[in-house]
């Protein structure tokens, strides 16, 4: 039977009215709060994929979100000298995370769960970085941390005495390690001074980029966008006076050199760092590795902590673009990691996960998760700390 289209739109209305006839607009704080207990948990294996199912915000578009703790992940890896894929590695990561929840979060060693703990931990999404122009994602990234670390903590952190709560910290999921520049630029310009660099990685990354073929090169072009890159970031960074020299150290080091001596050492060693070689903990223990980064740093020197998942052994951590077999084991790094918690860390990254290189059961990205886990607990432990002592 034909009705006329008005007809259509009464009985349209009609049923539209009908079924949201008993609909709630009014919801009590004990409705809500028997919802919430209800539906708001996830197990490792469900809800959209944060990091450890922590709160999601698109912080660079939200500028009223407080966080202490801000995870945020840079998927770039144009600026790699082997194999490309570390722009999934904060994908990775968070899928990594999945098995870390609030509800079992605790850390009996530590007597604190990160997770339900005073601090404000948010994932804070991805930086939209261009996959097309090296130059231009250097400048996303550098305005991306220094918007960023303007923005406020907490407001328990506003209100505490600790100085160390007042600016909020990231830990930046990576990508490939050419991070670390902009991440310095903006500590700089947040703090004020050149900050110290402990650095895990089986690589320096302090080589001059001129030591790269480089006979394609312009004379007379002092910065030419191929010095930008995830072995030469931290010379880079010396040569614009954002480390503070003579007080950054390498831990995990198994690279080969440039040419035929021992020249990059040499460089290295006047940007003011020193070297631990994957080696040494066969000598001196984990105890003298912890020692010797903790005698180098100190508790009060601002710290960036960079860490290269390639530090870890590739039987262990196959996951990264330029494996280096004799790595240390994630079980070293970790127990160095837990020990070396009172630094003054105001910064930090986990890079070069590649996740096309790891194996069916994600061991790169469950070691680059654990470690961010490390991260977040020491931060909330060494504000703790500094809130009972003030």
């Amino acid at each position: 039977m034909w009705l006329p289209s008005s007809a259509v739109s009464l009985l349209v209305a009609v049923a539209i009215g009908h079924s949201t006839h008993h609909v709630e607009h009014n919801f009590s704080q004990e409705r809500l709060d028997e919802l919430e207990k209800k539906w708001g948990f996830d197990w490792g294996f469900s809800g959209v994929s944060t990091f450890a199912h922590l709160p999601h915000t698109r912080c660079l578009t939200h500028p009223d979100t407080a966080f202490d703790i801000g995870i945020i992940g840079a998927p770039f890896d144009t600026a790699v000298s082997y194999r490309p894929g570390a722009r999934f590695g904060p994908r990775a990561i968070r899928a990594g995370s999945s098995r870390q929840t609030s509800f079992r979060g605790f850390n009996p060693r530590a007597n604190l769960n990160p997770y339900t703990s005073w601090a404000k931990i948010v994932d804070c999404g991805d930086i939209p970085v261009t996959p097309f122009d090296s130059a231009l994602a250097l400048r996303q990234m550098s305005e991306d941390f220094q918007e960023l670390g303007t923005r406020a903590p907490s407001e328990k952190s506003k209100a505490s005495g600790s100085t160390y709560l007042h600016k909020p910290k990231l830990l930046t999921f990576g990508r490939d390690h050419s991070i670390a520049l902009p991440a310095l630029r903006a500590l700089k310009e947040a703090y004020g001074k050149p900050v110290a660099v402990v650095h895990f990685d089986a690589y320096l990354d302090t080589w001059n980029p001129a030591k790269y073929p480089s006979t394609w090169l312009d004379p007379d072009d002092e910065s030419p966008q191929s010095f930008f890159n995830h072995g030469s970031m931290f010379w880079l960074a010396a040569t614009e006076g954002l480390i503070a020299n003579g007080s950054s150290v390498h831990a995990g080091l198994r690279t080969r050199l440039s040419g035929d001596d021992t020249a990059d050492y040499e460089d290295d060693s006047q940007q003011g760092w020193i070297r631990i070689a994957t080696d040494d903990v066969d000598e001196i223990g984990v105890k003298g590795i912890i020692q010797a980064i903790m005698d180098r740093v100190g508790t009060e020197t601002p710290v960036y902590l960079s860490t290269d998942i390639d530090v870890i052994d590739p039987g262990m951590a196959p996951g990264t673009g330029t494996p280096e077999p004799g790595g240390w084991t994630t079980r070293e790094l970790i127990r160095i990691l837990r020990v070396i918690e009172d630094m003054n860390v105001i910064g930090a990254d986990i890079v070069e996960v590649s996740p096309a290189y790891d194996g069916s059961a994600e061991t790169t990205g469950l070691a680059a998760a654990q470690v961010a886990y490390e991260h977040c607990k020491e931060r909330v432990d060494r504000a703790s700390e500094d809130g009972r002592k003030t």
